[in-house]
């Protein structure tokens, strides 16, 4: 039996697409029972055909090769004629020949040939829209622009710039940026978009963090101050410190040098410790931060929050007793699409003003006239030889050729301030990469910065990186994690610990001493007869090297389980790891710390430390008949640090080539040391929000620490707080006022603790010690201090009483209302632990914070002086002259 079918012709009765399905189907049955005998046919084909039909064609193709078409009749017919000439040519090729320039396409299914036409390939013109997106101040960047209904989005740029790629200008854009309203605009066939986005008071306030949490504004009771993301775009800064700088009342920042990454201070309400360590504790995603602001990228902020008062950081216990500041960085967004940013800047600075001093003329007369004061004032003096006897003029001659010139003019007038100091220029280069899904979202944050320094040779140079990831795994289990690291290397523009250093020198270098003379040696001070030693500031920018190097990792981790409604428990584990490097080095030109030291030296220390926190605990958040509120936060957190140090040094180099590289080149070696200290602390924190009505509300704190720094009779200590807040505005007598919103008055009662006091205060210490024993110096340990097992915490209690409001106006210079602030606080500090000094009392009040274009903020403090000793009686001291 002949299996092998016709060529099949459909008439067209029946759709074609249901009618070429069906013969399909049954094709391939067919080939599927043939497939043993497909190898049979013939793979070549020969043609000589002159205008023929592509039907005629396929028949001929058919009878030399067994392979069967199957093809719909209307499209072949439509076909044009087809010339070829093809000697024994494969298959495939022969077809590629007649489909060539036809609408047609072809697929061999085993002995079967599928002949149909191509598929119309529709073209879709992208359209692209741009725009600006502003508000009252300038522009906007990182706003979210989104093609409605789409996965289409983008980003702002530094400049508020957008740009994307929609399928067509019918459709929709939406704009949202934190602390604004959400615009949504029709294209109506435009592609420029520009847009003026308004700020929305309540989303600004919305939320803030807290300790272990966030809050809604309106439902504080405490001292709480924000920097939102949009006061950090408007000033990029370098570091952390220089970003809180003016931005929020009660927070003093002051900086000790000047230079990039100097030391920095923060003060909140002014000092809260007496003899102790008074910076505030910084917290970074819900971790205790120690390696301070300058290890902290301000790019990768999105908000800052300070909490000021007593009943807001007594969940910190003793570490919150200096204030704590809050930060959240940037992490990616769910449902984002990737998304790459790069911003950058680059900024000039200077010396901002030279003080007056005294030019090379302008001295040699001031001497003078000292002179002649002295010999007319006081003449028995100068002839007893109470003053310097040698007349200027005289030194002046014996100086010729050096200092002056025949004449006594002075050769040099040097300018030391402009000497010394230079336009610096600084960058700052960030980019990240962003997206998110709708249950992980990611983000990769890097940053490079290179600040100079105004001072000769000085820099900050700064390399950062952090990734963060956040999975919700199940509806009840969030899982995430954030690791970053940091490497930054500083030089140093200001030296020594006594006079000899050059912020002094700027100032008290003599003019007529050159910076160099024409043999290279620098000029000091000394060169002039009768001036105090020190050398010139040009020189120790030049010949002392004064590095700071930082390598720092850290990761944490966290997992957040809903049990219940209402009902969280989070778990979050942190661990940093930094390596701080310090070498210096100098040469045998200059002096060192003090104007005696005239060798080189060279020294390296180093200090590794190593911080981890474990916190776990649970919160539950629920409303009762829309009247009662209530959130509960309960929990546990165990701290560890430790840290090892070592150092060596050494003095006069062979060669200053060598700096701290070898420090074997140097022939007087100094003592290497070492130190290794570490702390430990355990804590158990509770705290209780009510709201009754959204009016009346409670804060009750509380927080046990035990430190491994205090004695063992007083080990663990409780910090409880209580405030009571009353939203006025809320009240039907001032409810439906439009001009005076979110009217609040507080009452609050904090007592928190402070554990800075170093590691071992409460025992017994030795330490080694030198000693001559049979004519040579020994080394040897000795008893430094005693031990007290009820040395205990210093304590800050703090009474607060403030009032918040915000006064909405229709004026164009206020757009968002006016927020004020009036916050007066009382402070004492009392059980001081290891010195006796008068205590420290602060009144402090913030007579406004207007969100306006002028900022008038007073303090006004009031000090009082009491102490309080607690020693207990059996200690004693006792010494004893031993005659003879």
């Amino acid at each position: 039996m002949n299996l092998k079918p016709k060529t099949t012709h459909l008439d067209g009765r029946l759709p074609s697409k249901i009618l070429l399905v069906i013969k399909l189907a049954a094709v391939l049955v067919f080939a599927f029972f043939n497939q043993a005998s497909a190898h049979i046919y013939s793979q070549v084909v020969t043609l000589h055909e002159k205008k023929a039909s592509v039907q005629k064609i396929l028949k001929s193709i058919e009878k030399q090769t067994g392979y069967h078409f199957l093809y719909d009749k209307q499209d072949v017919a439509q076909a044009s004629q087809i010339d070829i000439e093809a000697v024994a040519q494969p298959l495939e090729t022969v077809l590629d020949r007649c489909f060539q320039d036809q609408q047609l396409t072809y697929k061999i299914f085993e002995t079967t040939i599928v002949v149909k036409k191509k598929e119309e390939v529709k073209t879709v013109q992208a359209v692209t829209i741009q725009g600006t997106v502003s508000d009252v101040k300038g522009p906007l960047p990182g706003v979210t622009v989104r093609l409605k209904g789409t996965d289409v989005a983008t980003v702002t740029d530094a400049a508020g710039k957008y740009r994307l790629s929609a399928p067509n200008n019918n459709g929709t854009l939406v704009f949202s940026f934190v602390g604004y309203n959400t615009q949504e605009i029709a294209l109506n066939n435009r592609t420029l978009i520009n847009v003026v986005l308004s700020e929305s008071p309540k989303a600004l306030s919305e939320v803030v963090v807290v300790g272990y949490g966030t809050q809604r504004r309106v439902d504080l009771t405490g001292s709480v101050g924000s920097v939102s993301a949009r006061q950090l775009q408007e000033r990029p800064q370098t570091n952390l410190e220089q970003e809180l700088a003016g931005k929020i009342p009660g927070v003093n920042v002051s900086s000790n040098s000047g230079e990039p990454g100097g030391d920095t201070k923060i003060r909140i309400r002014g000092y809260s410790s007496i003899n102790t360590n008074t910076d505030p504790l910084y917290v970074v995603d819900g971790i205790v931060w120690t390696s301070g602001g300058n290890a902290i990228n301000p790019n990768d902020i999105a908000t800052i929050d300070v909490l000021k008062d007593a009943s807001s950081t007594a969940i910190y216990g003793t570490r919150g007793a200096n204030g704590v500041i809050l930060i959240t960085t940037k992490r990616g967004s769910k449902n984002r699409p990737s998304t790459v940013s790069y911003d950058s800047y680059v900024s000039v600075s200077h010396m901002a003003k030279e003080l007056p001093v005294l030019n090379a003329q302008q001295f040699l007369a001031v001497e003078d006239q000292s002179y002649a004061n002295i010999k007319k004032y006081d003449p028995v003096g100068w002839a007893a030889g109470k003053y310097v006897n040698d007349d200027p003029k005289v030194i002046r001659t014996a100086l010729i050729g050096k200092l002056f010139d025949a004449n006594l003019n002075p050769l040099y007038d040097v300018d030391w301030q402009k000497a010394t100091t230079r336009t610096a220029y600084s960058q700052n280069h960030n980019l990240s990469f962003t997206g998110g899904s709708e249950n992980i979202n990611y983000g990769l944050f890097l940053n490079y910065a290179d600040d100079e320094g105004i001072i000769l040779n000085s820099y900050l140079k700064r390399y950062n990186a952090r990734l963060t990831l956040d999975n919700t795994i199940k509806p009840w289990l969030k899982v995430g994690a954030t690791l970053n690291y940091n490497s930054q290397q500083q030089r140093l523009g200001s030296y020594g610990t006594g006079g000899n250093n050059i912020p002094r020198m700027l100032i008290e270098m003599i003019p007529i001493v050159p910076i160099t003379y024409p043999d290279g040696t620098y000029g000091k001070r000394t060169d002039y007869p009768n001036m105090e030693g020190g050398d010139n500031p040009v020189a120790q920018a030049r010949e002392i090297q004064q590095l700071a190097q930082l390598r720092l990792f850290s990761g944490n981790g966290y997992a957040n389980i809903n049990i219940l409604k209402g009902l969280e428990f989070r778990s979050v584990i942190g661990v940093t790891t930094a390596a701080n490097y310090y070498p210096s080095s100098q040469t045998g030109l200059v002096g060192g710390p003090t104007a005696s030291q005239t060798y080189s030296s060279a020294s390296i220390n180093e200090n590794n430390n190593t911080f981890w926190q474990w916190q776990n605990y649970f919160t539950y958040s629920n409303t009762f008949n829309k009247i009662h509120s209530l959130n509960v936060v309960v929990g546990t957190e165990r701290q560890n640090y430790q840290q090892l140090s070592f150092g060596t040094s050494t003095r006069n180099l062979s060669d200053n080539f060598y700096q701290f590289y070898n420090l074997g080149a140097g022939s007087i070696p100094g003592l290497p040391a070492s130190n290794y200290t570490a702390w430990q602390m355990q804590s158990f924190y509770g705290r209780v929000n009510y709201g009754y009505r959204d009016k009346y509300l409670l804060t009750v704190t509380g927080r046990t620490d035990g430190s491994s720094r205090f004695g063992t009779n007083v080990k663990y200590g409780f910090f409880p707080s209580a405030a009571l807040a009353w939203r006025v505005s809320q009240e039907d007598f001032l409810k439906d006022n439009k001009t005076i919103s979110d009217f609040k008055l507080r009452l609050s009662y904090g007592l928190t603790g402070n554990s800075e006091i170093g590691q071992y205060r409460s025992l017994a210490n030795i330490n080694t010690t030198n000693y001559v024993f049979g004519g040579q110096q020994s080394i040897g340990t000795t008893q430094t201090s005693i031990g007290n097992p009820d040395l205990q915490w210093e304590k800050t209690a703090e009474y607060d009483l403030g009032a918040s409001f915000i006064i909405a106006t229709g004026d164009n210079f206020y757009p968002a209302g006016v927020a004020s602030e009036y916050d007066p606080s009382w402070q004492s500090s009392f059980e001081n632990v290891y010195n006796q000094h008068p205590l420290y009392d602060d009144w402090y009040v913030v007579l406004g914070n207007h969100d306006y274009k002028t900022n008038p903020d007073a303090q006004v403090a009031y000090s009082r002086l009491s102490a309080r000793w607690h020693m207990p009686a059996r200690y004693y001291s006792m010494v004893k002259n031993i005659k003879g």
